[in-house]
């Protein structure tokens, strides 16, 4: 288990949480109350900043709950990178059919802290043999 530091840039923000203990994401909070219209999109505030250890990442996600209802997070997963110190702010998406309220306090996103695998980039005229090959969308087929 690692530590993740977070600061409070508002003082109604709410540290994020694990609503049980299998859960893989930390849910975070709006510090404001505002109505998601129908097709609107959102930037809200959390109120918080993190501080990731360097070798991994935030991923900011849906939660299910809002998806079924068609409020979503619309760059899905959002990255936090290590470096980034700024405010978390989350780019909510209203695809449902009625006004979406949030409140004050109400849980918006799930965070997950996931390790990153830097690579090392390489350009190279042939690949090795693969039986797909080039092929794409739909080519392995369907069952």
């Amino acid at each position: 288990m690692i530590t993740i530091f977070f600061k409070k840039l508002n003082p109604t923000a709410i540290l994020p949480d694990y609503q049980t203990q299998g859960s893989s994401g930390m849910d975070l909070r709006s510090i404001e109350t505002l109505d998601l219209g129908i097709n609107e999109i959102k930037l809200v505030s959390t109120g918080l900043a993190v501080e990731i250890p360097q070798g991994f990442e935030g991923q900011i996600r849906p939660r299910s709950g809002l998806a079924l209802k068609g409020v979503t997070v619309l760059n899905t997963p959002g990255t936090i990178d290590s470096d980034y110190r700024g405010e978390i702010k989350i780019i909510l998406a209203n695809f449902g059919k009625e006004y979406f309220h949030i409140q004050k306090g109400d849980r918006i996103a799930q965070l997950v802290i996931v390790p990153v695998v830097k690579v090392y980039v390489a350009e190279t005229k042939e690949f090795n043999y693969t039986e797909r090959g080039s092929n794409g969308f739909g080519s392995t087929g369907v069952k």
